[in-house]
């Protein structure tokens, strides 16, 4: 087997997630399609998807097949470096809880009435797109750029904006058979709301106590994700 015909299939398969043409949830092609379309054997396949897994992009499901669980950013970025390992997630998740704590406590003194409406859609999106890994992903990000917009510090959405979905942590438990969507993001929801009402209610200290809750149970989900991998 030719390392280099691995590096290349790994690399293909890491620039269609980067590009959005394989989302977060959605399945990797079967072996076979991979097989036939890039040429290669099984076993080069094979050890092309362990590293897509071991840098924690998918995640494999016996009899299910592979699946994204978050695009990681541009490696040419000089903005964030990309957080892939879950040493290097925890570590997002202690920077994003520093930052994302002072944005909800300016957003629950400076919010538009826009921007409440904002936060309200991103949160009803997300709780209606509870079956779907993918949007899932792509409104829990929405909902935190919201709230850092709406702290009226352009340094703090630009962070967000910077670290774009990526960001976001796709828990291996919404891909996993027999989950229930309303039993999955069912307490990321009750957190998310949390935040908001505080937002809405002009309760900085509130707002901010709520998103450092929310992000602690973040990172209780990821470790316990990763305790369940292992």
């Amino acid at each position: 087997m030719s390392p280099h015909l691995t590096s290349d299939l790994a690399g293909a398969l890491r620039a269609d997630i980067v590009d959005g043409r394989i989302a977060p949830g959605d399945r990797l092609p079967s072996e076979s399609t991979l097989i036939a379309r890039h040429g290669v054997s099984r076993t080069v396949v094979r050890e092309a998807v362990a590293r897509l897994q071991a840098e924690g992009l998918i995640h494999t499901r016996r009899g299910s097949g592979s699946f994204v669980l978050v695009p990681p950013p541009p490696e040419s970025s000089g903005a964030h470096r990309p957080a892939r390992t879950l040493k290097q997630r925890l570590e997002l998740l202690e920077f994003r809880t520093a930052i994302e704590s002072e944005a909800a406590a300016l957003a629950a003194v400076r919010r538009t009435p826009a921007q409440l409406a904002a936060l309200e859609a991103a949160l009803g999106n997300f709780d209606a797109a509870g079956g779907n890994p993918a949007a899932t992903l792509g409104f829990d990000y929405a909902f935190h750029h919201a709230v850092a917009e709406a702290s009226g510090n352009a340094y703090l959405a630009d962070a967000l904006q910077n670290l774009g979905p990526a960001m976001i942590a796709m828990p291996r438990q919404r891909l996993e058979a027999g989950t229930s969507p309303e039993t999955d993001i069912g307490p990321v929801s009750v957190e998310h709301r949390a935040v908001l009402d505080a937002v809405s209610a002009g309760d900085a200290l509130a707002a901010a106590a709520a998103m450092r809750i929310h992000l602690a149970g973040s990172r209780r989900r990821l470790e316990a994700s990763a305790g369940e991998r292992d």
